[in-house]
């Protein structure tokens, strides 16, 4: 599943070509997706798209009418296309530009989404989220006091969407193990101390990433739309097995929330 890194090199993929352009066509080739594809999508012709931005893992094209909510689910992805290029297999959704170019929504399981928020309301699928990583809403101490009474193992908290959004998997490995912080310790037994290690390194971890991403990619338009994990180099995640990186121990893996969860059982504690 693209994590928020990948989301946001596709927003800033697919921003050059569309923004302050105005739509001359929605076309909706498949409307079951993860939810049925509203009409209103349609209200976008006719429309300059205004913004494109991210929140959490959805992409938002705004307008002054209103603003269409994209999702890529478990397998989607994006394409910037002339318009006559010839449709792909799985191609649900397209929206034309009048410079003729049109953005694409690519998604064989159909586990993405495509939905629509007027100006004057927020859709549900925001109602609950948490601060977005890379703003200063997200501190160490609110972590420290959200996770006050929690059972639950740190890594399945900071992957909570209600916590804060969009540390996925990938990423949760990887911080953790840069904090030192065994991924099953207890989220309510972690101190303050260790949260304010914690929080900076999450946000060194996500931002690392969408730079890594941002480099390897040279044009969108021309691209299949799928950036991928831009060839990190990754200190735990998939390394089951391996050599830690600084003591040599052998990584272990073990399930959390039926999530792969790579760990190095001498640095993290």
């Amino acid at each position: 599943m693209p994590e928020l890194p990948e989301v946001e090199v596709s927003r800033l993929g697919i921003e050059p070509h569309i923004l302050s352009q105005g739509v001359s066509k929605v076309i909706v080739h498949q409307r079951q997706l993860r939810w049925p594809v509203p009409e209103q999508v349609s209200l976008l012709e006719g429309q300059v798209i205004s913004a494109v931005k991210r929140r959490a893992k959805y992409l938002l094209l705004e307008s002054p009418l209103g603003t269409a909510i994209l999702h890529l689910g478990m397998s989607g992805s994006l394409r910037v296309v002339a318009q006559n290029t010839p449709l792909k297999k799985h191609d649900h959704i397209e929206f034309h530009f009048a410079n003729g170019l049109a953005l694409r929504l690519n998604d064989p399981r159909r586990f993405g989404a495509c939905l629509w928020q007027g100006t004057t309301e927020e859709h549900s699928v925001f109602a609950k989220l948490g601060p977005e990583p890379l703003t200063e809403a997200f501190t160490a101490e609110h972590l420290y006091a959200a996770s006050r009474g929690k059972k639950v193992a740190i890594k399945q908290f900071i992957m909570d969407n209600h916590v804060v959004v969009g540390v996925g998997n990938i990423y949760a490995n990887e911080s953790l193990f840069k904090a030192g912080i065994h991924p099953k310790r207890e989220a309510g037994k972690v101190s303050l101390q260790r949260y304010q290690r914690l929080t900076p390194i999450i946000k060194e971890t996500l931002a690392s990433a969408i730079k890594q991403g941002g480099t390897t990619l040279k044009d969108f338009a021309q691209s299949d739309g799928k950036p991928g994990y831009f060839a990190q180099e990754l200190l735990v995640y998939g390394r089951k097995g391996e050599p830690c990186v600084s003591c040599e121990t052998t990584l272990k893996e073990i399930r959390l929330g039926q999530r792969s969860t790579v760990y190095c059982p001498q640095c993290q504690r």
